[in-house]
């Protein structure tokens, strides 16, 4: 993939993350904001060209030479601002643009249709992308993550596994021994974080205590999986939520009905608004998710889930490792500063959540073109993302075998589908074309990923 030309709009948390990840890259990078104080902190760390300026202003679009752009991407915190930069972005000549959303209301096809017409080509609305996730963690509350692949034929699962698994102290090359008796692979570890390293493992690695695993296997065998890494599947009957933000009201969209939820607020008016809208299984409280009052009043210690998404990172984080002493199985927190995402996870807090990394990884779909499917930025390991990408008909790794392909050691094959079925892949796997592959990856360029394929 040659060097692309991408103008990001708004130089806040989540355009600076971007333009970080984009200029690791090796792309051109221009950062726009009105901001100076932002565009002159931002360009002290990163490779960009910083101008000051409106993106809805067409002389300030013009210095930023979005004419001919690859990318424009509009991330400012105002949603009305991000469409209407994108709509003048593409009349001046971008090629492809996103705008951050703040109203789900325009995820719906109809919206959808609109918006291109308009110039937006994609939208992204990183509170729905974190609902999604956390949905999926309140499904299998046992994993650290959960992500779904093509469709969700094939899962990817980071589990935290103790001494007293069944895999702990093995060789990965010895697992076979603990699975059924036939001869068929039934999951693939991709990678091992421990303490602060991230393992690209090989047959010679062994699992030990505290490592969180990361597999990839056919949705069918998830409890298998599971059941190796020493974990109980609890049945989910209540769940507390404290912080009533977006996140957590497109959270509670996606929670059956069947549960009992819990969401603790201190806005009191925001409270009774909710109560007339909120579905009948959900509770509303008003208070501090930290008081022990309230913690009695939710009665979070006969609650199996905790997920905490204030707007503030640290109290996320000191309230889930509280609801840890009341007996909580599973515990979620909403870390927006990357920089404290290693220290959260020494604590052993649970699953964490940031929108800006989700963000990411539809940024990175876009720029790998086409041929992509999902792609997902990991929150708990370091410039790690997990993609689909298809082998074309002329793909360097097309008819050859696995094992005579010099692979930079850093990647891993996790799976595939081919033919629409789920596959796992082994040292012997020749592909095909048009396989739909999936790839763990840490601290590699994109542009390695399309020379492969």
């Amino acid at each position: 993939m040659i060097s692309m030309r991408i103008v990001i709009a708004g130089a806040g948390e989540v355009g600076t993350h971007l333009a970080k990840m984009l200029s690791n890259e090796e792309q051109n990078i221009v950062l726009m904001d009105q901001d100076g104080k932002k565009l002159e902190r931002a360009s002290h760390h990163l490779e960009v060209l910083p101008i000051e300026g409106s993106p809805t202003l067409l002389s300030d679009l013009e210095r930023a030479h979005v004419a001919g752009a690859d990318l424009f991407v509009g991330v400012t915190p105002d949603e009305a601002t991000n469409v209407m930069a994108c709509m003048l972005a593409k009349r001046v000549g971008a090629r492809h643009t996103i705008a951050r959303i703040n109203n789900p209301e325009y995820l719906e096809s109809e919206y959808n249709i609109l918006m291109e017409e308009l110039g937006v080509d994609s939208m992204i609305y990183p509170e729905e992308l974190a609902a999604r996730e956390i949905g999926s963690i309140i499904e299998y509350p046992w994993a650290r993550q959960y992500v779904t692949l093509f469709n969700g034929a094939l899962a990817l699962v980071g589990v935290k596994v103790r001494n007293g698994a069944p895999i702990v102290g093995q060789y990965l090359k010895d697992l076979k021994t603990l699975l059924p008796g036939d001869d068929g692979k039934y999951f693939h570890v991709v990678a091992i974080k421990r303490d602060f390293d991230t393992l690209i493992p090989r047959g010679n690695t062994r699992i030990e205590h505290n490592d969180l695993v990361f597999f990839t296997c056919d949705v069918d065998h998830i409890d298998l999986v599971r059941k190796l890494s020493g974990k109980k599947a609890p049945k989910i009957e209540r769940v507390v939520i404290m912080g009533a933000s977006p996140v957590a009201l497109r959270t509670i969209s996606k929670i059956s009905e069947d549960i009992q939820v819990a969401l603790i607020d201190i806005d009191k008016d925001k409270c009774l608004r909710l109560s007339q809208e909120l579905p009948h299984n959900v509770e509303i409280y008003h208070g501090d998710g930290r008081d022990p009052e309230i913690v009695d009043e939710v009665n979070l210690e006969d609650s199996q889930v905790f997920i905490a998404l204030t707007e503030n990172s640290e109290t996320n984080v000191l309230a889930c490792l509280a609801a840890k002493r009341y007996n909580v199985y599973k515990t979620v927190a909403k870390e927006e500063n990357i920089d404290y995402i290693p220290l959260a996870y020494r604590l052993d807090v649970g699953t964490l959540i940031n929108k800006k990394l989700l963000a990411a990884g539809y940024i990175y779909r876009t720029l790998l073109g086409q041929d992509t499917g999902q792609v997902t930025c990991l929150s708990l390991v370091n410039n790690a993302e997990v993609i689909e990408l298809v082998a074309r008909r002329d793909s360097h790794i097309v008819g050859r075998r696995i094992s005579d392909l010099k692979l930079p050691a850093n990647m891993t094959f996790g799976g595939m589908m081919r033919n629409g079925r789920p596959c796992m892949i082994d040292g012997n796997t020749v592909f095909e074309p048009y396989d739909h592959v999936v790839i763990f990856y840490h601290d590699l360029t994109i542009n390695t990923l399309k020379e492969l394929f």
